[in-house]
């Protein structure tokens, strides 16, 4: 069986591209990482045959820091299956006023989020993961 690809927007230089990155970087290194792995938005949307290959046909999960959908959409146009869209945005509704850092650094309060998130993920992907066995 093929990982789930797992697929951060880029979102430089804003807190919410942060918390997708790192969010996803823990489920694929940390939570999940026999089931999961990461693909660089970057080279999918470059047109990077090498990347477009790591997910054209496979089962993805999107986390998009903003409602743009990037990361969702691009996946989308390199014929991955986009199988759970996650946004910070709408994880952040759930925490209002909680202060998350900024594009550079996470506050405590901002990791504490980013790992909640990053459990949400792992928990879908282990759902998505006993779907195709």
């Amino acid at each position: 069986m093929s990982k789930i690809k797992v697929v951060p927007c880029s979102g430089i230089g804003k807190v919410f591209g942060l918390m997708a990155r790192e969010s996803a970087l823990r489920v694929t290194d940390v939570l999940a990482s026999d089931i999961c792995e990461t693909a660089c938005l970057a080279h999918i949307v470059s047109g990077d045959d090498e990347a477009r290959a790591k997910v054209e046909g496979l089962n993805c999960i999107s986390v998009d820091g903003c409602p743009a959908l990037c990361a969702a959409k691009s996946i989308k146009a390199s014929g991955g299956i986009v199988k759970a869209e996650f946004r910070v945005v709408d994880i952040m509704k759930e925490h209002r006023g909680k202060n998350a850092g900024d594009g550079t650094a996470l506050s405590e309060e901002g990791w504490i989020i980013t790992d909640d998130l990053a459990d949400r993920i792992a928990a879908k992907a282990i759902e998505i993961a006993k779907e195709v066995e």
